[in-house]
């Protein structure tokens, strides 16, 4: 014998021995175990450990890059866009970003003879300009003249607060919960510098927090920091506006598109033509819009992980944020985790009971298969016909997971579980009878779920114990004669009148049925049908094999004979 064929007689070996051992511990109570350890890590799962509701990324991210209802951009909302193009125009006067606020400010001025909604930078004003004084008043005398200009505060990180000498209750549009919120409490915050912008109250966080993978899917509403609610800086716009004020801290984006979704213009050309005689844009590009001015610049390095795009511009996410809250369209995501629980339980336990019933391989792949479809289909439905993301991704997970390992145990131990009248014999001793019932198909041929069909079909018919197996007739040779023919079979002790009688009425009723249930599956046609009984004795223990031959050999030549 070569190596290769060696080493592959081993490995049959030990999967085979491997087979017998966990088939002869566990046996179909595998299926039950198996299920309890599930319950037990799922429960645990949703008391304590929360890796379940993580599952939900990635799931999200496809449906959401693959829906096919995907709601369109404000055309009301316009990001004038300080791109590489308008760092490279302005530089030439005004220097290097940063430019001095007087721009800015010049540019307020100008924007605002068009009456827009809302002017929004996503541009943080922390510090002042200390070799441009008079530009930085210039900026803060234009934003004063307004009404609807919004700006944004930083959070840094908590860990920070001690050091922090700014306490909630002395930021603009920061409110307390209640008498519960902490007086003394500081938080580590970045405001803007300017007077106008605090005493404005126009100012809102514009922090973003990406999940554990570094992939940004949600947008923070507000912070609940010691008691005192933070807004965020689409909350601080929606307020304002008179638009939809999420209840949730937090809220999955509603994604409109990948990036330069959003109606855009140059800040360097909308600039010039506001400074030029001889004007090239419509004199009411802005008005009644939403400008939010930001940078899509890779230069100043405002760009975010999203599940449309590795690189997201932060403007356009902003812009996004606020879309949402104007239409009131972004996406909630209920916990619900009782309810993802039980479903996640139920459809482990189903399976399960499936399998330890033995209720077949078919039946069990396609009950199974349609369960994973009908839940995915959920989550896919509400994601784009509603917006309520339902989150069947952990059920849907666990239940493979369940399912694969319970298939790999069938797969391993069908043979050794197998209940047949060879085994039940080898395990009985004595004399007793055995009777084997032939049915031979003439028709076409038969895939094998059809042929799982009929056994199972006739396994139902009678009052005794008896094996329905199906010879498939895929072997070459002599095997090949009996394609598609059912063997049938009984056993019973050689004195017990009583089965012996039984069984002959299972033999006629199963007759009488054999024809309709071959007809339902279109598995033959009329005339087709041969069937052929025999009887005899058999030995039980270690004969058991050599008697089921011996019977085997001597109903077929009886058959034969019957024929002739």
């Amino acid at each position: 014998m070569n190596p290769i064929a060696a080493l592959s007689y081993r490995i049959r070996l030990w999967k085979s021995r491997l087979s017998s051992l966990l088939a002869k511990k566990w046996k179909t109570g595998f299926y039950l175990y198996l299920a309890g350890l599930f319950s037990v890590l799922i429960i645990a799962d949703t008391a304590f450990l929360h890796l379940t509701p993580n599952m939900r990324q990635g799931a999200f991210d496809m449906m959401v890059r693959y829906r096919l209802v995907v709601p369109e951009a404000d055309k009301d909302i316009v990001i004038v866009d300080i791109d590489e193009a308008s760092l490279a125009a302005m530089a030439k006067e005004y220097g290097r970003w940063p430019w001095p606020r007087q721009v800015l400010g010049e540019f307020v001025e100008q924007i605002e003879k068009q009456h827009p909604k809302a002017v929004v930078f996503d541009i943080l004003f922390s510090d002042a300009d200390v070799y441009n004084p008079d530009s930085d008043a210039y900026f803060d005398a234009a934003i004063a003249a307004t009404h609807n200009t919004y700006f944004p505060m930083l959070r840094l990180d908590p860990a920070d607060d001690a050091l922090s000498r700014i306490k909630p209750g002395m930021i603009p549009g920061v409110t307390a919960i209640n008498t519960g919120a902490s007086p003394d409490a500081t938080v580590a915050m970045v405001l803007p510098f300017f007077n106008s912008i605090l005493a404005s109250e126009r100012i809102g966080l514009h922090n973003i927090y990406p999940d554990i993978d570094g992939i940004v899917r949600q947008y923070p509403v507000y912070r609940n920091d010691y008691g005192w609610i933070i807004p965020s800086l689409p909350l601080t716009i929606a307020k304002q506006q008179g638009y939809t004020q999420p209840d949730a801290e937090r809220v999955l984006l509603n994604w409109r598109g990948p990036p330069f979704t959003y109606q855009s213009a140059s800040f360097s050309e909308v600039f010039n033509d506001f400074s030029s005689r001889n004007k090239q844009r419509a004199a009411d590009e802005f008005t009644g819009k939403i400008v939010i001015i930001g940078s899509t610049a890779p230069s100043l390095f405002d760009i975010k992980p999203t599940p449309l795009s590795r690189t997201h511009p932060g403007v356009e996410i902003l812009a996004t944020a606020i879309d949402n809250f104007k239409h009131g369209d972004f996406l909630r995501f209920p916990d619900a985790r009782i309810l993802y629980l039980l479903l996640t339980l139920s459809v482990i336990w189903a399976t399960a009971w499936g399998f330890y019933r033995d209720t077949g391989r078919d039946k069990i792949d396609r009950l199974f298969g349609a369960s994973q479809f009908i839940l995915l289909g959920i989550s896919y439905a509400s994601i784009n016909f509603t917006n309520t993301y339902i989150n069947l991704t952990g059920p849907v997970t666990l239940g493979l997971a369940y399912f694969t390992l319970a298939r790999l145990y069938d797969y391993a131990t069908s043979k050794q579980l197998e209940q047949n009248t060879v085994r039940t014999t080898q395990q009985r001793s004595g004399d007793l009878h055995g009777v084997l019932m032939l049915v031979h198909l003439d028709g076409r041929m038969l895939n094998d779920a059809v042929r799982e069909k009929i056994r199972l079909g006739m396994e139902k018919i009678g009052g005794h114990d008896k094996s329905v197996e199906i010879i498939k007739g895929e072997q070459q040779g002599l095997w090949d004669l009996f394609e598609d023919t059912l063997a049938i079979s009984w056993l019973c002790d050689a004195a017990d009148d009583a089965s012996r009688l039984i069984i002959t009425r299972d033999i006629q009723a199963l007759e009488q049925a054999i024809a309709p249930l071959l007809h339902k599956y279109c598995a033959t046609t009329d005339n087709d049908i041969a069937s052929f009984v025999h009887e005899g004795h058999i030995d039980g223990g270690d004969g058991a094999r050599n008697s089921w031959r011996t019977l085997f050999a001597e109903t077929l030549l009886h058959w034969n004979k019957e024929k002739q």
